[in-house]
């Protein structure tokens, strides 16, 4: 089985992307996230268009908004609203196989990275935290279940372009990567990205569009990401992240990561 994850950045808006990328990259699952559009404007029928005749969605209007599409059966659809904001920033679904699939999207924070003068960066690292809670006091760690999506945090030193230069730079601050390692920990997630790529290899999932010549300059960071249960992220047997696709027609500023899974 291949899985998918991709802040879309606009799904109406980039649909022949996504067609590309099913086309060339054949998943059997696509989570997105920042789809931008209310559930009853969603493209469904240029989804289904593509073989993905399940899908399950969490959007609002104009902005957020999160979806997974399935050419297998979805069950146990469900969302979380994540401190109390019916934001649309998570959908989970349960597949044939008995994997439940949770596509997310974490606040980004803002700019300045101090909860007393912004309130986005508060909201985040409250996200974040109740992260840590939620998935342990509802979920079971033996079962096989994957969270992916755009968690708006690079972690790791070569998660981003120079570490140095990011330490006070939202999505890389000391207080983020401990809520995010912390959250990681207490359900026991395994780095399915990491586990193919460990460090100190660079790895990045988003450039910014302020950046024209983004494969030159190069200054990513990896905000997307692929968690798994143990028992699950054994059966993880690949993963790419499909950088080309920063250079399509009216591309996103992320790109998708994908990773196989065994039956």
């Amino acid at each position: 089985m291949r899985i998918a994850t991709w802040n879309i950045n606009s799904v109406r808006l980039r649909m022949p992307i996504v067609a590309q990328f099913a086309a060339e990259v054949k998943p059997d699952v696509i989570c997105l996230q920042e789809t931008k559009v209310h559930d009853d404007q969603f493209p469904f029928d240029d989804v289904k268009a593509l073989g993905f005749e399940h899908v399950a969605i969490n959007g609002i209007k104009g902005y957020n908004g999160v979806c997974i599409l399935s050419k297998l059966p979805l069950d146990n659809v469900g969302r979380h609203e994540w401190t109390g904001k019916a934001d649309g920033r998570h959908i989970y679904a349960t597949l044939p196989n008995g994997m439940e699939v949770h596509s997310l999207y974490v606040p980004a924070g803002g700019d300045e990275p101090d909860r007393t003068v912004n309130e986005k960066f508060g909201h985040k690292l409250d996200f974040v935290d109740e992260m840590a809670g939620w998935f342990a006091a509802n979920r079971d760690p033996k079962q096989p279940i994957m969270v992916v999506g755009d968690l708006n945090i690079a972690p790791l030193e070569h998660d981003v372009w120079s570490h140095k230069q990011l330490l006070k730079i939202v999505s890389h601050t000391p207080i983020e990567v401990e809520k995010f390692t912390a959250a990681q920990n207490a359900f026991g997630w395994v780095d399915c990205m990491r586990k193919f790529a460990p460090e100190p290899e660079k790895m990045y999932t988003w450039w910014s569009y302020r950046s024209r010549d983004w494969r030159a300059a190069n200054k990513g960071r990896r905000l997307d990401h692929v968690w798994a249960t143990p028992v699950l992220a054994e059966k993880v047997g690949a993963m790419d992240i499909v950088v080309d696709a920063r250079g399509w027609e009216k591309p996103s500023d992320h790109v998708p990561v994908v990773v196989d899974v065994a039956d």
